[in-house]
């Protein structure tokens, strides 16, 4: 899913850097105003299982690569603004060090997969949680939905930035049911991988799903 150097016209690689630099000035707010001290440790251990596991790629012809992103379990476990500082370390290191994903297109990439996958994954199971209750089929069936949600918006985003940009080959037409398909289909393992680790966590130790405390609030 990372969009290399050369994918994006200036146009959609402004725009979406615009997105970026507008909610992390928000989500750096939110960081300082709400975020427990103890909680700080968890990005950079949660960061670094992600970056492992975003190191598995697999192209896609007409797209551009397919990989277990992990935006949904930081937005869970972290809530939406540690989520997405947690999950922007791990995209700016494999840029800048890995070449994994462009820093013209930095924005395009922090935007699907630090914002957009975190965003609604912490959505849809925060909501479920108010709305049924902190049981366990409901913590595992939320977490999936998140995972396989946030995954597929993902890919759905990246499909359209892509496929709107004149400098790559191919339309949105192409681009669009490529990311978004294959992103479906990989989703459905990031959904129960996700779910996993989250009941796993409710079990042990609660403490840890900022989602259940309402922190972002």
């Amino acid at each position: 899913m990372h969009i290399p150097d050369g994918f994006l016209d200036i146009t959609v690689a402004t725009i979406t850097y615009i997105m970026f630099f507008i909610f992390g000035a928000y989500a750096t707010k939110r960081i300082k105003d709400t975020t427990i001290p103890e909680r700080i440790s968890l990005v950079s251990v949660l960061a670094a299982g992600i970056f492992a596991a975003q190191m598995l790629n697999w192209p896609l012809p007409g797209g551009t690569s397919l990989h277990f992103v992990g935006g949904a379990l930081a937005g869970i476990m972290l809530g939406p603004w540690l989520g997405f500082l947690s999950m922007s370390l791990v995209l700016f290191v494999q840029a800048l060090v890995f070449h994994d994903g462009g820093i013209t297109t930095l924005g395009a990439n922090v935007l699907n997969m630090a914002i957009i996958d975190v965003v609604v994954a912490y959505f849809i199971y925060r909501t479920s949680i108010r709305i049924f209750g902190p049981k366990h089929s409901v913590r595992a069936t939320a977490a999936f939905l998140g995972g396989w949600l946030g995954i597929m918006l993902a890919g759905v985003a990246a499909g359209l930035e892509i496929g709107y940009s004149p400098s790559f080959p191919f339309g949105f037409w192409v681009t669009l049911p490529v990311m978004a398909i294959w992103h479906t289909i990989l989703g459905i393992i990031e959904g129960a991988i996700t779910a996993s680790t989250i009941l796993y966590l409710a079990r042990r130790a609660p403490q840890l799903i900022s989602s259940e405390a309402g922190e972002a609030e």
